[in-house]
């Protein structure tokens, strides 16, 4: 059986109650219309949330590792620049050394052609100590795998530090000192017509040294640019699943903003209705 009390209005506290809750409704349905995100703290969705902030972090650290294969990809060109002038200056060796070869020439022009010839020679070695990217030597042999232990060079890509998540410079490239002394040509020389000869053979040898390791800078590269590729599919998936995860779909909370707009409108009526019923008690009095 129900009572009337002036002291206390069990209505009016009950309305009370339901329009705080439906005021909240209407507050987290604006935030998330205005946010444009279901998810904005913890208590909206604990499990979303810690689902979504990993997601996050890994599209960071993959944007991150896209920028790092963006470096190494002008790293690359850089040391296939400077192998291409080297390659170059060898050919140009080779072609002094066909020319001091034959007997045809006097003891002025070999003195000529041997100052080119070791002018090239300068130029090679010159090329070798000055080639870097960013404050890092690169044709110097601290990119061979044979030092690989103290003085690793590797491009991270991935979230984690699995080996897999990285490229081995030393490992891949392999790229000893692009050097005269290691070229063999440092002691060649085209002063005599044997001297000439026995440089043909030599220079020929440096060439395919050089071409081989041009080759693996070039593979490099094209592995870098397949990664770059696979590292962006990887941050637009991940973005997307992050999103339906914790975006708001604005078409379903601008309806239920407007539902709890009406609720918490008629929530506000109530309260005004129960607060008016005390008057009836005092009619009796």
């Amino acid at each position: 059986m129900s009572t009337n009390s002036i002291l206390t209005n069990t209505s009016s506290n009950t309305a009370q109650r339901f329009l705080d809750i439906n005021t909240k409704r209407v507050g987290q349905s604006i935030e998330r219309v205005a946010s444009g995100t279901r998810v904005n703290k913890g208590s909206d969705d604990v499990a979303s949330l810690a689902i979504s902030e990993a997601l996050r972090s890994d599209v960071r650290a993959l944007r991150q590792g896209s920028r790092n294969l963006n470096d190494g990809i002008s790293m690359i060109n850089v040391i296939e620049g400077a192998l291409n002038e080297q390659a170059g200056s060898l050919i140009r060796l080779k072609e002094l050394a066909t020319q001091g070869a034959s007997g045809t020439i006097g003891q002025f022009e070999r003195q000529t052609l041997q100052l080119e010839f070791s002018s090239l020679v300068a130029e090679i070695d010159r090329i070798a100590a000055t080639t870097e990217f960013n404050g890092r030597t690169l044709l110097d042999g601290s990119l061979a795998q044979a030092i690989q232990s103290s003085g690793q060079a590797s491009i991270q890509i991935g979230v984690d530090s699995k080996s897999s998540s990285r490229i081995n410079l030393n490992t891949e490239l392999d790229l000893s000192a692009s050097n005269s002394t290691q070229l063999g040509i440092s002691s060649l020389s085209v002063t005599t017509s044997a001297d000439a000869q026995t440089a043909l053979d030599q220079i020929d040898a440096s060439l395919e040294s050089l071409s081989s390791a041009r080759g693996r800078t070039g593979a490099l590269q094209n592995r870098f640019i397949k990664a770059l590729g696979n590292v962006g599919v990887s941050i637009e998936t991940l973005t997307a699943a992050d999103s339906s995860i914790r975006d708001a779909d604005i078409a379903e909370e601008l309806a239920l903003l407007t539902r709890n707009q009406i609720i918490a409108e008629a929530s506000v009526s109530m309260v005004g209705q129960t607060n008016l019923s005390g008057q009836n008690l005092l009619s009796i009095l």
